[in-house]
């Protein structure tokens, strides 16, 4: 019998982006509407709703699929996903004119800068929130769907 094993793997891996992205979407809703920014937030945030998930998925069916030959736990190979997310998103961002990148500072929507200092210290939380919501999050889905 098949078990289907990647498979598994990818809906381990969708199940935490599409729990937590409506709720990114309610705290969307609220910000345009309560205070109705100048910018088009919703060009931005569309497009990353659709492909994170999916990007989760894959990334697990890698985990699934490199996990004999590289013995890395499922939390150091999530961790590694926003290394691969943040060029992906800023090359997509400027090509799209959404982002434009400077000397000192990241433009969005031509209205928000963001210095590169708060950029990093972003993203460092950001690998240390994916590193744990791999490790105990979708570690424990896939340990519950038998793929761990």
């Amino acid at each position: 019998m098949n078990t289907h094993p990647y498979l598994r793997a990818f809906l381990a891996g969708v199940f935490v982006p599409t729990i937590l992205l409506p709720g990114l979407l309610l705290l969307f809703l609220i910000v345009h509407y309560a205070w109705q920014p100048e910018f088009p937030v919703e060009r931005g945030l569309v497009f990353p709703m659709s492909l994170i998930p999916v990007a989760w998925g894959l990334w697990n069916i890698l985990w699934k699929w490199s996990h004999a030959i590289t013995h890395l736990s499922v939390g150091a190979h999530g961790a590694i996903l926003p290394v691969l997310l943040l060029p992906a998103g800023a090359l997509l961002g400027t090509a799209l004119g959404i982002l434009h990148l400077g000397s000192g500072n990241a433009t969005w929507f031509e209205a928000v800068q963001v210095p590169y200092a708060w950029v990093a210290a972003l993203f460092a939380a950001a690998l240390s929130a994916y590193y744990l919501v791999w490790k105990y999050v979708v570690g424990f889905v896939n340990r519950t769907l038998g793929i761990a």
